[in-house]
Formats: structure tokens, sequence, C-alpha cells
């Protein structure tokens, strides 16, 4: 029995398809990491962590807190008054999810610093620090790059077990810090900081340590246990070979399984209101009642109030004080019940792909879409059952969300590569029809056949123009045949520039292309696609160039290298079918096209060959711009302030292009205030032909444009510069 050479090209199509997927699930992009974790939560939201009576409470700085006892922050006096009545109350651990930064500004030792006899004065932080010295209390430091100090030393003591995790766990760029009197009197201190950039909106994971590049140091939840029993020192137990990665965490006869990096997964249980005890409560004169719910317990201080910023979001989709997701972690470490993704999971989910989708694509060919399709549900069930039993019964996370999003696309695109296979004919003249319009576009007028016919729509859009230069000595020199090939090889290499990104290619006129984005389909970011389509047409023709992809150099032509000039232009435009009813092309048309055909001629003006108006510039902030001018266009009453678009969001990070944009802003300035630039324009170019040769020519024309750069800088666009 022979097979059918379409069916073994479905089946090699199959067999791709899940390599790709595969591949996608080892590279693990940001999409398919949130549809894990998604998965994971709404686990956690169908079978929530057993609420037991553990002893964990916090301290809740409440609105009736605050309205009773005033405006926040608080004197640090009603902190040595809550902290000598927790003490009193018999806490065994006192952990302070609130920063102490800088000295009490309203302690009477500050306000009376100018009095006559200063040393009658009280002094707040005094008396907290002596209230924490006789406490188990631990304050807490909170991750932040905008600091540019670090902890010094951990209260806690470390022991490793295996190779060095230093370089493991999330490394500080930098902290808050308690003030030093503070601190030195508190017995713990521990990370406050919920996550490694903490930025996240669902909070998932907790690390329990963190790292200033010489040592440890734990978070608030794990500094909270080991006061509470004792311990002086923790123990990371972390892989014996390898780069260290963290295994455990031993806090006493409490060994806490963690990521590789240091990391807690959380196991959530729905809110417990018996969890709080409003801090007003504590400072009441009838504190002593508080001693059954405190005594021998792990008391954290922290704020439900809305107005002090501390809520987080959870899997379980209610938004709690960040304070109670360290109770939380203490409880479960408590339970000694945890959530783990092991070194085997992710051999396990690959495994599951591979079966699911060798079953549906094997089901669909055999038995058709019917057959497949009942086989591929079929697969798709086991395979979240597995799953769901996997994380009730050991608490392991096995992900389902990407073997089911194998079964469906790998479905899918079996069926409709049926589809496809059986109506050739059709395939064909759709492709044939496709090399004269968009793709994009194509999808459109097939999806709506009411968009065949006249008429346009304002919209946004960036339009690009793109000339050949010196072309009439070009096409003098070669043979008709000879310069369509030439034509071709460069308007194909710059075509697919622009197409990559979503660009849609108006027309090619003799020696220039137009091209526009945002439509017909939208695209967000266009005026940012726009620029790096620029720079991609850029890099496509040097490689062109130095390779003689035109055949120049073999010919001896005394022209052998290609140059060209891109204008870029953001607005509105009108565009839309133009033309005839029974013939039209979809096209724009407006100030927008016109002011972006002005500006590639400017190219010529500031001997630069990329060049954006102000408002490309001012919508594509990530990428590397040096200011031209403001120049007089065709057209125009107005000049109009334009940019050199140098490079990508990388090369605006270089220490080579910062150092260039700052020599920059200085000779804009001698410029604009109409001072002898020449010095200025001397180290500028320097610095450009380090890396952009040709910075130094736009450089060179400046001594001549200098009635383009006075008073030329516009409000709003400056975009700082990376650190």
């Amino acid at each position: 029995m022979s097979i059918r050479p379409r069916s073994l090209l479905t089946l090699a199509f199959g067999v791709a398809l899940l390599a790709g997927l595969i591949g996608l699930r080892l590279a693990d992009p940001f999409p398919v990491q949130i549809a894990r974790e998604t998965a994971f939560d709404t686990f956690q939201q169908l079978a929530p962590r057993e609420a037991l009576d553990l002893p964990v409470r916090v301290v809740d700085i409440d609105e009736a807190s605050l309205a009773e006892l005033g405006q926040w922050p608080w004197s640090r006096d009603v902190f040595a008054q809550l902290t000598e009545r927790l003490t009193a109350l018999g806490a065994a651990a006192i952990g302070y999810d609130v920063l102490f930064p800088e000295p009490d500004r309203l302690s009477p030792s500050r306000l009376l610093a100018a009095a006559a006899d200063p040393l009658t004065a009280r002094d707040f932080d005094a008396e907290f620090a002596a209230a924490l010295a006789e406490s188990p209390a631990i304050l807490g430091f909170s991750v932040s790059a905008a600091s540019p100090v670090l902890p010094d030393r951990a209260r806690a003591g470390f022991a490793i077990s295996g190779a060095d995790p230093l370089a493991a766990v999330p490394l500080m760029p930098g902290a808050v810090l308690p003030l030093p009197s503070l601190a030195e009197a508190a017995p713990g201190l521990g990370g406050l900081s919920l996550n490694a950039d903490d930025s996240v909106s669902v909070v998932r994971r907790l690390p329990l340590l963190w790292s200033n590049g010489s040592g440890l140091f734990p978070t608030l939840s794990v500094e909270a246990l080991r006061i509470a029993m004792g311990v002086s020192t923790l123990v990371v137990m972390a892989e014996t070979e390898g780069p260290g990665f963290v295994e455990a965490l031993r806090i006493g006869d409490l060994q806490v399984p963690t990521t590789a990096q240091g990391e807690f997964w959380l196991h959530y249980r729905e809110p417990d209101p018996d969890l709080y005890v409003s801090a007003r409560a504590v400072l009441a004169d009838d504190f002593a009642g508080l001693a059954d719910r405190i005594a021998g317990h792990i008391v954290l201080v922290g704020s439900s109030a809305s107005g002090l910023l501390d809520i987080r979001g959870t899997p379980l989709g209610a938004n709690v004080p960040g304070v109670s997701i360290h109770a939380q972690a203490i409880e479960q470490m408590l339970t000694g019940r945890f959530l783990s993704r092991a070194d085997w999971v992710l051999g396990a989910e690959l495994l599951a792909i591979g079966v699911v989708g060798a079953t549906v694509t094997t089901a669909v060919l055999a038995a058709g879409p019917l057959v497949g399709l009942l086989i591929a549900l079929c697969t798709m069930v086991i395979a979240t059952a597995l799953c769901w039993a996997a994380f009730t019964q050991w608490g392991v996370l096995l992900d389902p969300s990407f073997p089911l999003l194998a079964a469906l696309l790998v479905y899918t695109a079996m069926v409709f590569l049926r589809f496809f296979t059986t109506d050739a004919d059709k395939r064909q003249i759709r492709n044939a029809f496709g090399h004269y319009v968009a793709p994009a576009l194509l999808v459109e007028i097939e999806r709506n056949g009411d968009r065949l016919k006249l008429g346009g729509e304002v919209r946004p859009l960036t339009v690009m123009f793109a000339d050949i230069r010196n072309f009439t000595p070009l096409s003098e020199s070669l043979a008709p045949p000879r310069l369509l090939g030439v034509l071709n090889t460069l308007f194909g290499a710059l075509g697919q520039e622009i197409t990559r990104q979503f660009g849609t290619i108006d027309k090619f006129m003799g020696d220039a292309v137009m091209a526009f984005w945002n439509a017909p389909v939208d695209v967000s970011d266009h005026p940012t696609r726009a620029c790096i389509a620029a720079l991609g047409m850029r890099a496509r023709l040097a490689a062109l160039n130095s390779g003689d992809g035109f055949g120049l150099r073999a010919d001896d032509h005394p022209t052998p290298r290609i140059a060209i000039g891109i204008g870029i232009a953001t607005g509105e435009a009108l565009v839309g079918n133009m033309g005839l009813e029974t013939r039209f092309d979809y096209s724009c048309v407006g100030d927008t096209v016109n002011l972006a055909a002005r500006v590639e001629e400017a190219c010529k003006t500031v001997a630069y060959d990329i060049v954006v108006v102000e408002a490309t510039r001012r919508a594509a902030p990530e990428l590397a711009f040096l200011e031209a001018g403001s120049i007089a266009l065709k057209g125009k009453s107005e000049r109009q302030p334009i940019h050199l678009l140098v490079g990508d969001a990388l090369m605006r990070r270089r220490p080579d292009f910062i150092a260039l944009s700052r020599q920059h802003e200085i000779l804009l300035s001698r410029l604009r205030s109409g001072d002898d630039p020449s010095a200025e324009i001397t180290r500028c170019s320097g610095l450009a032909s380090a890396f952009d040769a040709r910075l130094p020519a736009f450089y060179s024309a400046i001594a001549r444009r200098q009635g383009d750069f006075l008073a030329t800088e516009t409000e709003g666009t400056r975009v700082p510069l990376p650190a």
C-alpha cells in the first residue's frame, strides 16, 4: 500500500509542528509562563489550603486604627508602646512589615532641636530602639533599585550544605534599610519584598533568601520563624555539584523545599478574619484581654489600609495586605505541606506534549477530523486529570495548559492542512494573488468583501519614503535589464524588512518605495515598528553592498555601492481604496504623507540616511535618536523639528552612545545660544566615529546649518538616557 505524497507532507508538517511546540516550551516565553501560572492559580482556587488554627497573627494597622490614633506615619513612641505590649502579651516573635528608614520627624528631640535645653525632650527613636532591644522583634528592609545602599550583615547565621548558592538567589540592586539605631537594637532583620523586582500584581512565589553579593539574608517570614524557634543559624541545602542551585532551607527542625533560586511556592488558604488583630486593640487600655490570641504566636505588624498601598493580588483572586502573604507563608511552613516543581517535572511535561501531539496527529490523519476531535478532547481531559491529581495528592505542580494548547494547535493545524491540500487549485490562486497586495490586506479583503469599494478613513499612520541616492547616473550607466535586476534585488530586500514589521508597501516609484503602518490592520506600536524596519533596511543594504549583492564591483562599475535615504513621519492620514470603481489601489494621502516625503529629501541636507519627525521620535522613546534641528520644508509654513535614527534600544543603552548623547546636548546648547560650536562638533564627531561611520558627515554639515538649531528644543520630548 503506497502513501500519497500529500499524506506524507501532512505527516511531516505534524512532526515539525510538534517539534516546534516542544522548542517553544523549552524557550518558555512570557505568555507560556503566564498560561502555566494561571493554570496553577485555577488549581488553588479549586483546592485552597486547608484553614487551620496556627500560632500566627497579624496586628493590622487598619482604617479604624488610623481613624483613632491619627494619620500615617505614626510617631515611634506608638511603635515603642506597641512593641512593649506585644512582648508583654507573650509574642514569640514580632515581625514589622513596616519600613523605618528615617528619623522620626514627630520626635520632640527633633522638634525642639533649637531649644535652649533640648536634652529635656523625649527621643521617640531611642524609645523605640529600647523597646526593640527587649523584644523578639524583627525589622525589615525593602529591595529597591532606586537605593544605592545594601544591608551589610544578617542577624541570622548561615550554614551551607553543598555548593555555594550565593549566585543562585536573587541579588538585591539596592535596599531601603531601617534606621541604623533601630536595626542594631532589633534581634532580627528580614526582607519585606515579595518578589525579585517588586512589580508583579499576583504573588505566587516568595523569595526566602536574598543576596547582597557577598552574603545571604532571610525574608521576613523566615526570620520570624527563626526568632520564634530560638534558632541562631539557618541551613541552606544546595546542590552538591554544579552552580549551587538551592534545594531547601532548614529552619530548626523545619525543612522547606524551594526553587533553584530559593523561592517558596505559596499555597493560599481563603482569607480568615481571625488572623487579624486591630492595632488599636493592642494600644487600648484593656489590651491584656488579647493574651490568648498573642501569647506564643508569631505576630506580624502590617497594614490593610488602602491608603498605605500595600495591597497585593493572590491566585485566589482576592486582594490582600502584603503582610498577610508573609503570614500565610509562615502558616504553610508550619503545616509541613508544600507545593513543588522538581527537576523531573519539565521532562514529564515535554513527554506529555509529545504524546498528546502524536496522538492527535495520528488520529486526524487516520480517522479524519471528527474522530480526531473526539480523541483530542479525551486526551485533553486525561492530561488535565493527571495534573489535578498530582496537585491535590502530592503537591506537585504539573502544567496542564501547554499540553492542552498543543492538542488544540495540532488538531487545528492538521485539520486546516488537510483542507488546504484537498483544495490545491484555490490555494494556488490565492498564493498568486498574494504577490500583488499586502498579506494583511488580502486577509481583510477575504474576510470583508464590502471593503472592495472606493473610500477610506482618517486614522493615525506612520509613513515611510525610501529613495535611492544618485539614481540618475546609475540608470544612465546600466542597461535596462541590468538596472531592473539591481532594483529587484534592492526592493526585494527592503520590502522584506517592511513586511516583517507589519508594514504595508504602498508602491514602488522608480527609484523609491513608499510604505505605511497601522492600516489596514491595527499596529499599536507602529512608529517603533517603522523605525525598526528602517534600521533593518539599513542593515540589509549594508550586507548587500559588502557582499556585492548587486554585482556592481564585479562589473567594475564606477559606483560600486548603493545608498538610500529614508524619511519617516507619524500623524493622521486618509487611507483606503483610491481610483476607479473597476481599478483602484489601497493607499494613503494627506499632510503626513507629504511630510514623510519632504523629510526623506532632508536626508541630503543633514547628511544622514534615516531622518524622522518629532511625532515619530516621541512615540518611540526606547530607540536611539539624535536631535538634528528644525528645518524648513517645502509646503510648510513653520520649521519642522527632525531627528536622526541612529539605532535600536540596545544602541540607546550602549555607553558610547550615551557619551555621545551627552556631548550632543552640550553642542545643541551652544548652537541655540549662538556660540562657536567648533570644539563640540569635533568632540561629537570623534565620539560618533567609533560606532557609526555616517555620523561624522552629519556633524560636519552642522557648521553650515547653525540656523536650524536656534531655539529648536521642543517641550516634553526629552527622554532620559539610561543610567
